[in-house]
């Protein structure tokens, strides 16, 4: 298992000093930063002849990163003066149109390897090793699903129309979060609202009738963390996990730590992200619950209608009687138990690595070295 924290210095770095020669190597730090000040580089050589840029903790937003972007040139301009150099930019996005804008305009080479992967091998090891998480067997489901929210405005704001189709629908008789106040862009889920007024006009009515904040029972500030996981015992009552991704918009596929926290926790999960979520998840050997409900919404390339198309579904599962929704995630346990497998039992692992060392070949063989 990599330690994420020590990854670029202990995993990349290494490697490309040693069989990618005169390349310097760029980063961001700390972690999830995307300030130009916040850039970072191993290599110092004059003789330098090519870079590689790591952007692979975000998603690339280009009116936020444009910057960034714009610094890594400058800082390697020096390297034009011995010839032209080969520029390559990885990043955790697969099938990403974005990507492929931003290297044509930039001239840089785009590799792909799945970071967030790594990341939920590393913050979630050991709960399998731990009496934290109940066996799915001995569990009594009394509610439909857990929605967790906490950053709701920005870029994420498609959590708010997630949640308002959850909240139109009254399905309230779950374990859901939502702020009054976005913690990270400081903007009043109210003011969201009206931003999605073109979407849907009642959205603000919709939003004004609830109670926010809107937290779990335990709550203290926020439990939802990237780095571990949490929610045990509510978890533990529900059919399924509502993932709501960073990225639910777009011709892209990137996932986080965030769909990975339910195959751990043992639990069936439904994601809120872009088209092919769950088919991109398949890819690495998971299983998704086709069989068990309507997975169809993944297919759908509206991001609007996929987000729809999820609200009929969870209105649908929690018109569910108790007995009903048992009797569904009994079905589901097999299809819990080979995921939770998969993750803890090494086969996962082994895909990111191979998939790791097949990328950072490819990029020595495009620097002919």
């Amino acid at each position: 298992m990599i330690r994420i924290d020590e990854l670029y210095n202990n995993t990349f770095w290494p490697y490309i000093a040693k069989n990618i020669p005169q390349t310097r190597l760029f980063f961001c730090d700390p972690p999830g930063s995307s300030s130009p000040e916040n850039l970072l580089n191993y290599g110092q050589d004059s003789l330098e002849l090519n870079y590689i840029f790591l952007h692979d903790q975000e998603p690339i937003h280009l009116d936020i990163h444009k910057e960034l972007f714009i610094e890594v040139q400058f800082r390697n301009r020096d390297i034009e003066h011995w010839g032209p150099c080969k520029a390559i930019i990885i990043t955790s996005e697969y099938q990403s149109e974005t990507v492929d804008y931003v290297s044509n305009y930039l001239d840089w080479e785009s590799h792909y390897y799945f970071f967030h992967g790594w990341a939920a091998m590393d913050w979630y090891r050991g709960y399998h090793r731990s009496f934290l998480i109940s066996e799915p067997e001995s569990r009594t489901i009394t509610k439909t699903f857990i929605a967790p929210n906490r950053i709701v405005a920005g870029k994420r704001q498609h959590r708010v129309l997630m949640l308002y189709h959850i909240f139109k629908n009254n399905l309230l008789n779950n374990w859901i979060s939502c702020p009054a106040v976005c913690p990270e862009e400081n903007i009043a889920v109210l003011d969201v609202c009206n931003s999605l007024e073109h979407i849907y006009p009642d959205i603000t009515e919709v939003f004004s009738q609830q109670t926010l904040p809107m937290n779990f029972p335990d709550e203290t500030g926020s439990p939802m963390h990237s780095c571990w996981l949490s929610l045990f015992d509510e978890s533990s009552e529900c059919l399924l996990y509502l993932i709501t991704e960073t990225v639910a918009s777009g011709n892209r596929l990137h996932l986080t730590e965030k769909s990975f926290k339910p195959i751990c926790m043992r639990m069936p999960f439904i994601i809120v992200g872009t088209r092919g979520s769950l088919a991109y998840l398949r890819m690495y050997g998971f299983k998704t619950f086709g069989d068990i409900w309507d997975e169809s919404y993944d297919d759908e390339p509206d991001d609007i209608l996929r987000i729809e198309k999820i609200g009929k579904l969870l209105n649908q599962l929690d018109s569910l009687s108790q007995m009903e929704k048992q009797e569904l995630f009994n079905r589901a346990i097999p299809i819990i138990e080979h995921n939770y497998n998969h993750f803890y039992g090494g086969r996962f692992e082994a895909i990111l690595w191979d998939e790791l060392k097949n990328m950072l070949e490819a990029i020595r063989v495009s620097l002919h070295i």
